[in-house]
């Protein structure tokens, strides 16, 4: 197995990871935690934005972001390769659609929520903050679970690719 085909399947597999998350938030963190009262449901998006910051988290979301464009870069023997084309669309997609909208979107927004001090707020206040905080944050998650979907598609799609140059007509 060489070197291009050792980063590209790392890369598959950090890009799955991350993908496999966002999609598993989508359909049944998101939908359990929307059924929980105000404080319950703030109190459970504060804790889970406080354990997600954990080495295998950065590892598939970041290792990502770092091992798309390598190998994208591998595979840049002959400029119209397939795998090339298909790994920078990629890397593309990735960084703005995925890595972009959570720190320019989800992160700002988590944290607000850790510091907002729900012992001390009204049942009113916890309804308002709700409303201000789980709607956007759910819109934006599912930006980055589309974009993340599409980078793996992508990125599946370069793992299949023939290795063959596209030939000029």
């Amino acid at each position: 197995m060489t070197f291009a085909n050792i980063t590209l399947l790392i890369t598959a597999l950090t890009t799955a990871l991350i993908a496999g998350l966002f999609y598993s938030y989508s359909c049944s963190v998101n939908p359990g935690l929307g059924k929980l009262p105000d404080a319950g449901y703030l109190a459970a998006m504060q804790s889970i934005n406080r354990e997600i910051l954990n080495p295998l988290f950065f590892m598939s979301f970041i290792g990502t972001l770092i091992l798309l464009p390598v190998s994208a870069w591998v595979q840049y023997s002959n400029p119209a390769h397939t795998r090339f084309y298909l790994l920078l669309a990629a890397t593309v997609i990735y960084a703005l659609g995925t890595f972009g909208v959570t720190i320019m979107g989800n992160v700002p927004l988590n944290n607000a929520l850790d510091g907002f001090q729900l012992q001390s707020a009204s049942p009113e206040t916890l309804q308002q903050y709700r409303q201000s905080f789980e709607k956007p944050w759910n819109r934006l998650h599912s930006i980055r679970t589309m974009a993340n979907a599409i980078t793996l598609i992508l990125v599946l799609l370069a793992c299949i690719a023939k290795t063959d140059t596209l030939k000029p007509e």
